[in-house]
C-alpha cells in the first residue's frame, strides 16, 4: 500500500459544538457544515496542510456507514500529533486551544525525549499533542 492518507474523520456526538471549537475556537479553515440534505450526510471537512483533510461526522451516522456497532467513545484510541516550530509555539497553540473549550490533560513540557510537548482533548474527547521537536525541521 502506497501511503496516501488524504482525510482523517473524527466522530463526535455535537456536530456544530465541534464545528464551532474547530472553526471559531482553532482557527481551521472550512465551509462548514455540508450534506445535510443526505440521512447520515451531514460532515465538516477542515483543511490541514497540502493534501490532507480533517472531518468531523456525527459518530451514530460514522457507524451507519462503516457498518460497525456504535460503542463507546474512548479517548485512548489515538493522538492526533500537531507539530510546531518552537516551544513558545507549543504553549501558543495550548493556550489557544484551552481558550476554544479543550482540557488540557497534559500541560506542555520538556520530553524525555528531548522534544517539549502537551496534549489536550477537543469538545469530544480526542487526544491531540502539541508537539516541538528539535530534530525535525517544518516545512511551511
Amino acid at each position: 500500500m502506497k501511503p496516501r492518507i488524504t482525510v482523517i474523520t473524527l466522530g463526535v456526538d455535537d456536530l456544530e459544538k465541534s464545528l464551532e471549537f474547530y472553526r471559531d475556537g482553532l482557527g481551521l479553515p472550512t465551509e462548514g457544515i455540508v450534506g445535510k440534505e443526505f440521512e447520515h450526510g451531514a460532515v465538516a471537512f477542515f483543511d490541514l496542510q497540502a493534501g490532507l483533510k480533517l472531518a468531523i461526522w456525527k459518530r451514530e451516522d460514522l457507524a451507519y456507514e462503516t457498518k460497525v456497532e456504535l460503542s463507546p467513545a474512548s479517548p485512548t484510541e489515538f493522538t492526533i500529533g500537531h507539530n510546531v516550530g518552537s516551544k513558545k509555539e507549543a504553549d501558543l497553540v495550548m493556550a489557544q486551544a484551552k481558550k476554544a473549550g479543550a482540557t488540557i490533560t497534559d500541560p506542555a513540557h520538556d520530553t524525555f525525549w528531548g522534544g517539549y510537548s502537551g496534549h489536550f482533548q477537543d469538545p469530544n474527547g480526542h487526544l491531540w499533542e502539541v508537539a516541538w521537536n528539535p530534530a525535525w525541521k517544518l516545512e511551511d
